[in-house]
């Protein structure tokens, strides 16, 4: 039997347990639920809540506190220097380091055995059996899988413990099957030096036959690029025909999303969605023609949400399960899971566009928008005005942050936006105006703030020079892989440090 042919049927099993995500997602989470509270009972962390009394929802959430980074982590801490049993059975030998969207601070999250096979791996199983599903005939095993991961250092501890990006934890375990079929080698993928990387990972993939590639959208248009640099072609799609999936994840991909379309060159290429992040994989898109994320509710992570109009943080007390969400709202995610997170707030806010069954978009940051003059104004609002804005223009991006700015004398404060432009637009002040117009039309708030320029100004728009975002990650230590630009603060201290990079 060919290979090919072994693989999809191979992967094809896995559309029952897909199914389940869409048929039973609550009685899934039940047993979910009682599988973390029957191991993390058998912890330190499950003895000081006792969690062997708790056997129901109401009395995990009545009994055990929510958790951040910061209360887990002398429990992290101690199982980096090798004790056992502290927030999941056993020792933990694997830690993910996670900074997020490059805040100072470095989290050290764990990485058990369990949660790399039954969620990560499982999660990234699941999307191809999806894949194969929808489009039907695939031959993806006969060709090489592109995986632009992140930097590949991985520094190992004493009592056998290793602390690396996600990526390169993955890339270390991956199964023979995938290891086959994965590109670069490990040599080049693991290289520490971003720089460097893309330039070798480029020539090493030029003349091989690429059909998949993944990886977050901001690393990957650079890869392309260099590999058009270096191939001397006009589009991807001249260096690799066979191309026909790319998997990302990580951020925003309305912004990239004509960059993409442009610089590969195929009208049938497929653009597939997940969510991966350090602390678990949570979702992926299912359906051809809709890029909402289906909630994987069997991957041994348990969800509770916080409406983010009533968030305090460790000190919500709007608390809820998955049962009683509602369409339309936005909510603080929070997880439990084989890592030995428990009840953590990852820092993420989704919001379900339905619920039955259960799909969502990823709307923001807990910590990341602006609402200095009230207007509330998420990620997700941002990443849609300017996709809009560069599609009306002919233009494209390369990053951008915003932030709001009250140093115009004698006038109201705005918000400012750095953005640095693939192809700058022939008229700035147009290209302002539309934008303007496009943050009205998605935020009832901003629009009503912006009536008669009382309350926010006009937006301003400086755009900096190509590479500038590039040095101030680079200067952050943060090149490559999941390391991303923050979007939106509530203050211009982050935007004051990009523009001294340029």
């Amino acid at each position: 039997m060919p290979f090919n042919t072994l693989f999809s049927w191979w992967i094809g099993r896995r559309m029952d347990r897909i199914n389940d995500y869409r048929d039973q997602p609550l009685a899934i989470q039940a047993r979910t639920l009682e599988f973390l509270l029957l191991e993390g009972a058998q912890t330190a962390y499950g003895k000081a809540y006792d969690f062997a009394s708790i056997f129901n929802y109401p009395d995990f959430k009545s009994s055990v506190p929510l958790s951040d980074y910061g209360s887990l982590k002398p429990f992290i801490d101690r199982a980096i220097e090798g004790e056992t049993d502290l927030l999941w059975p056993g020792a933990t030998k694997w830690f993910a380091k996670s900074s997020g969207t490059t805040a100072d601070r470095i989290k050290i999250l764990p990485i058990t055995e369990s949660s790399l096979l039954e969620n990560h791996y499982a999660g990234g199983k699941d999307l191809l059996a999806q894949y194969y599903h929808n489009f039907e005939g695939r031959k993806l095993y006969n060709a090489k899988h592109l995986i632009v991961g992140g930097t590949g250092k991985i520094e190992q501890q004493s009592h056998g413990v290793f602390i690396g990006d996600l990526s390169a934890i993955i890339i270390n375990n991956l199964p023979i099957w995938t290891e086959l079929r994965r590109t670069p080698k490990k040599e080049i993928a693991l290289l520490e030096n971003w720089e460097e990387k893309l330039d070798r990972m480029a020539d090493s993939v030029l003349d091989q036959n690429i059909c998949i590639i993944a990886g977050v959208p901001s690393w990957t248009l650079l890869l392309l690029q260099k590999v058009l640099e270096k191939s001397h072609k006009q589009t991807i799609a001249e260096v690799w025909p066979n191309l026909e999936l790319y998997i990302h994840g990580g951020m925003s991909f309305a912004p990239y999303q004509q960059a993409f379309k442009q610089i590969i060159g195929k009208h049938d290429m497929n653009y597939v969605e997940n969510y991966n992040a350090s602390e678990g994989y949570f979702g992926l898109q299912d359906q051809i023609d809709n890029k909402d994320l289906l909630l994987l509710t069997n991957s041994e992570v348990f969800y509770e949400f916080i409406p983010m109009d009533t968030f305090e943080g460790l000190q919500s007390k709007e608390v809820i399960s998955l049962e009683e969400v509602k369409e339309d709202t936005d909510y603080a995610l929070v997880i439990s899971t084989s890592a030995g997170l428990w009840r953590y707030i990852i820092g993420d806010t989704i919001r379900f566009t339905q619920t039955n069954p259960f799909r969502f978009v990823v709307s923001g940051r807990t910590a990341h928008y602006i609402n200095a003059f009230g207007e509330k104004l998420i990620i997700e609002h941002a990443d849609s005005a300017l996709s809009k804005t560069c599609q009306a223009h002919g233009v494209q991006i390369r990053e951008y942050t915003a932030a709001p700015d009250f140093t115009r004398s004698g006038e109201v404060g705005a918000h400012h936006w750095l953005i640095e432009f693939e192809n700058e637009p022939t008229d700035l002040p147009a290209f302002c105006h539309t934008l303007d117009q496009q943050l009205k039309l998605i935020n009832a708030d901003y629009d009503a703030k912006r009536k008669g320029n009382i309350n926010i100004g006009a937006p301003l728009i400086t755009v900096v020079a190509s590479g500038t975002f590039h040095r101030w990650l680079k200067q952050k230590g943060k090149l490559g892989g999941q390391h991303k630009v923050p979007r939106l603060q509530n203050n211009d201290a982050l935007l004051q440090e990009i523009l001294s990079c340029q």
